[in-house]
């Protein structure tokens, strides 16, 4: 009998010393690496904003957040393998603007609801920008040029029906000039628009005064107005549009952190705790001052509400100015 009870306990024992790795490990996310996706290039805006988030994020957590960009198809590859990606809290990604025009363009079926949303992170108003030595003082000049020179001009900075060149069309259109007017060259993010911009590829680059900050701050390039109702506090000369040409145009860009759909309600939770410790962080908020970036803060439901209005908005731009299939 005492044989039969010794043998019970020391299975017992054996049972739960095998089972409590498994339980401290769940306990434990994460226990390993982090890979965060981005969609666009390397040196835009919204990988800036990736880094910084990654670099306070893996300091948070305690463990390694790889950023991989994945570009291309007009931001669907890098969506696309986000939305892909087991959820299980290892493969997280910055989810931009983007997926609310993307599937309207017939691009692809993703839309906001293939993700977990956890953080809303950073939104920031688009700006019209042109060379240094470009012919036109003020915007007002550059529209008569264009009107006067319909596809003379072109215009970068984002994937074909992309966020800045929806800006520069939605301007165009309200302003009564054909979209059309001014031809897009398709590239991977502002960056490599910029570069373009500076080589004389194109003549515009509708993308965000945080993207512009350094080639502005060089005097390599100018910008002629910014589309929010207020100007950017860090380039308070740069008028809005309804200063520049008597038109309220407002569109912008906006980042936040996602998992792919079904990510585990623990997983979740400890991941939007720790965001919100990297956005209240002096890091993060003076890292977004300095680059002047725009900051807001939304977090699961709200931030899937805000994609939800995003989306129904920019649809019904996009079917304005002929860009919705």
């Amino acid at each position: 009998m005492i044989g039969r009870r010794l043998f019970c306990s020391l299975a017992a024992g054996a049972v739960a010393a095998i089972l409590m790795p498994a339980t401290a490990a769940l306990a434990e996310y994460p226990d390993r690496p982090i890979t965060l996706i981005v969609p666009w290039g390397a040196g835009g805006g919204t990988d800036s904003t990736a880094r910084i988030i990654g670099s306070i994020l893996q300091k948070e957590l305690g463990q390694p957040v790889n950023v991989v960009n994945r570009t291309g198809g007009s931001g669907v590859v890098g969506h696309s393998a986000i939305a892909e990606a087991d959820p299980d809290g290892y493969t997280l990604g910055i989810a931009t603007v983007e997926i609310g025009m993307m599937h309207w363009q017939g691009l692809t079926e993703l839309t906001y609801a293939d993700y977990t949303p956890l953080a809303l992170m950073n939104e920031d108003p688009g700006a019209v920008q042109v060379s240094a030595d470009a012919p036109w003082k003020d915007l007002p000049a550059l529209i008569e040029d264009i009107k006067a020179n319909p596809g003379k001009y072109k215009a970068s900075g984002t994937g074909q029906g992309g966020i800045w060149h929806l800006a520069i069309a939605g301007l165009l259109s309200k302003l009564g000039v054909d979209p059309s007017s001014v031809p897009w060259v398709p590239s991977n993010g502002a960056a490599p628009g910029l570069q373009d911009l500076v080589a004389g590829g194109v003549s515009i680059v509708p993308c965000s005064i945080p993207e512009a900050r350094s080639l502005l701050s060089a005097g390599r390039i100018k910008s002629l107005a910014v589309m929010s109702e207020e100007r950017n506090a860090a380039f308070p000369d740069i008028p809005t549009t309804k200063e520049a040409v008597g038109v309220s145009w407002t569109l912008g860009a906006w980042r936040g952190i996602v998992a792919p759909k079904g990510l585990p309600e623990a997983e979740s939770k400890k991941l939007m705790d720790t965001l919100k410790k990297v956005y209240d962080s002096e890091e993060y908020q003076s890292f977004m001052a300095k680059q002047g970036f725009g900051i807001r803060w939304a977090q699961g439901q709200d931030f899937a509400d805000f994609m939800k209005t995003s989306n129904e908005t920019l649809g019904e731009v996009m079917k304005e100015v002929g860009l919705a299939k």
